[in-house]
């Protein structure tokens, strides 16, 4: 028996080792081996790295070595985390698995080649291998937060792995922060310590500092949308365009950076930590930063407002009652706020938006960007309201309208409408009778035209506020330069030339605008138009309406129901 153990271990030398260490090589490699199955993690362990090697790689050769001499059968255990450790982000992992893989080889090739260079030293004996004791490897991460130990088993007489040789294998990598002491003094009890990766040390990362934020107290952006309730009947009191803000009123808070925390390696380096970087504060006009500099702060009461990038507040005008003589007309560089009408023959002009609680009456309105007129206009015939934003309005009755934007009501009545986008008419009655509506997009109503047969146009496309201006400059051109040739065959007096001079910069001031206008509208027609840009969307049609897109004209002479019109080639076609 003892000649059959003998003779088998023989066999397992010669194999391993050959005769000579030059034929070693050829050897291992020609040898049929069978593949090594990786052992499957138990269910419900979590996804972790491993680093799976060949068959033929030297790990397996002194892994041969340790079977034949102990008996045990053991599998190479090379993952990166630990028991209850979280896993490596994978692109961390992939990196760090590339140079454990090198530096394994070096190290099983390295062992390898001592075994056989100190059997060349015995003359080549193979019968017997030479006393190599365990041998401790430590292996940091690229990073130096993390340090493995992998240890190779004693070879022939050598002696197993102790914890004194643990520590001085990590005092030699100078490793000595984070060490793992339970687990460095449980190693060498673990009857599977060897060809297991330890994950003895680990450092702590830096935590870099949160920037600074922002949180708005104010919309950045308005939301055009009304409220329609069942019946549906619009709430243009609700809207709430204006957003009021005390004096000393917080418009945002700011959230100041924090800190970054240094981390330290397993070498116990110290690893410098960024702090986060202060919040761009979007301070604007009348605003400022409060004393503790976690907000800013309104410095007069008014209307927030987002402009491009920072918030700004605006004064606001509020009017309790009407505009009336108790008010008289009413010009003003930001909102204001009327709380009752505007009574017939009084202006009120705002460079900001206007909110109109109650009814316009024949007046003037003018609103830098939006108007808001809860209970519509009853103009009369000499109302005229303009917004170089949107309107909106309960209804508009016997009244100009000039709206750069859009224009949103639920009844337009014998009205002579501008609008640059599109004119919505789809709440409470929905119907547009009489006047005409002119608009550079869209159109869209419920009823357009009457059974009474009013006749109602509806013209698309083209620039209707520039034209709308372009109009109104030029009667004013007229006016004036009709006032300069009555003022000069007055008498000559100080008066006189007074008034000539504002005539003449009123005068040079209108003919420049209407320059810019002529510019303006040269650029536009140059762009080109996409086809089926303008539509008109009705539910029912009535005889008597005329509807112009692009210069092409349809006269309705019958009732339409569900109107779809678009301009195709010289046509405008139905569907």
């Amino acid at each position: 028996m003892e000649g059959h153990s003998m003779e088998y271990k023989n066999s397992f030398l010669s194999r391993l080792f050959g005769t000579k260490p030059e034929e070693a090589a050829k050897q291992t490699l020609s040898a049929p081996i069978p593949p090594e199955e990786p052992v499957p993690p138990p269910p419900g362990t979590p996804l972790c790295h491993r680093l799976e090697l060949p068959r033929e790689h030297t790990l397996f050769q002194l892994r041969d070595i340790y079977s034949e001499q102990s008996g045990r059968q053991t599998a190479p255990d090379l993952t990166l985390e630990g028991p209850g450790d979280p896993a490596m982000p994978d692109e961390a992992a992939k990196e760090e698995l590339l140079r454990l893989k090198m530096l394994v080889t070096a190290s099983a090739n390295k062992r390898i080649e001592l075994l056989r260079s100190q059997m060349a030293e015995e003359g080549g004996e193979t019968s017997s291998l030479p006393d190599l004791n365990a041998q401790v490897n430590v292996f940091l991460s690229k990073d130096c937060l993390s340090a493995w130990l992998l240890i190779y088993p004693p070879v022939g007489g050598g002696k197993e792995v102790k914890w004194a040789a643990l520590d001085m294998a990590l005092a030699g990598q100078e490793i000595r922060f984070g060490i793992n002491e339970e687990l460095l003094n449980a190693i060498p009890k673990d009857p599977e310590r060897y060809f297991k990766l330890f994950p003895v040390a680990r450092g702590i990362p830096a935590s870099h500092g949160t920037d600074g934020r922002v949180v708005d107290i104010f919309p950045r952006a308005e939301e055009r949308k009304l409220t329609v309730d069942e019946n549906n009947q619009a709430d243009y009191s609700d809207l709430n365009f204006i957003h009021s803000v005390e004096r000393g009123g917080a418009v945002c808070r700011i959230i100041p950076p924090t800190e970054g925390i240094p981390g330290r390696t397993v070498q116990g380096r110290e690893i410098p930590a960024e702090n986060g970087r202060p919040a761009a504060v979007p301070k604007g006009r009348n605003t400022a930063v409060s004393e503790d500099g976690r907000a800013l702060v309104a410095t007069i009461a008014g209307h927030v407002e987002f402009s491009g990038r920072s918030f700004q507040v605006k004064p606001v005008l509020e009017i309790p009652g009407n505009v009336d003589f108790t008010v008289g007309d009413i010009n003003f560089l930001g909102d204001v706020c009327i709380h009752g009408d505007i009574c017939s023959g009084f202006n009120v002009r705002a460079m900001g938006t206007i909110t109109v609680d109650g009814v316009v009456e024949a007046c003037t309105v003018e609103a830098g960007r939006d108007l808001i007129v809860a209970k519509g206009v009853q103009g009369s015939g000499q109302a005229v309201i303009r917004a170089q934003r949107s309107v909106f309005a309960k209804q508009l009755e016997n009244c100009c309208v000039y709206a750069k934007m859009n224009l949103e009501t639920e009844c337009i009545i014998s009205c002579e409408v501008y609008c640059g986008g599109a004119v919505v008419v789809r709440t409470g009655h929905q119907s547009i009778i009489g006047g005409k509506v002119h608009a550079a997009r869209e159109v869209s109503a419920g009823v357009t035209g009457s059974r009474a047969g009013n006749r109602t146009e509806i013209v698309l496309g083209g620039q209707p506020c520039e034209e709308f201006d372009y109009g109104l400059l030029t009667r004013e051109i007229q006016e004036l330069e009709q006032a300069m040739e009555e003022l000069e065959r007055r008498p000559a007096s100080p008066g006189k030339v007074s008034q000539m001079a504002k005539l003449r910069m009123q005068l040079t001031l209108s003919r420049g605008r209407l320059e810019e206008i002529d510019k303006e509208k040269l650029q536009q027609e140059m762009e080109p138009q996409e086809p089926g840009t303008c539509q008109m969307k009705c539910d029912v049609v009535f005889p008597e309406t005329v509807l112009t897109i692009n210069g092409v004209t349809r006269y309705f002479d019958d009732r339409v129901s569900s109107c779809a019109a678009t301009l195709k080639g010289d046509e405008i076609q139905l569907k």
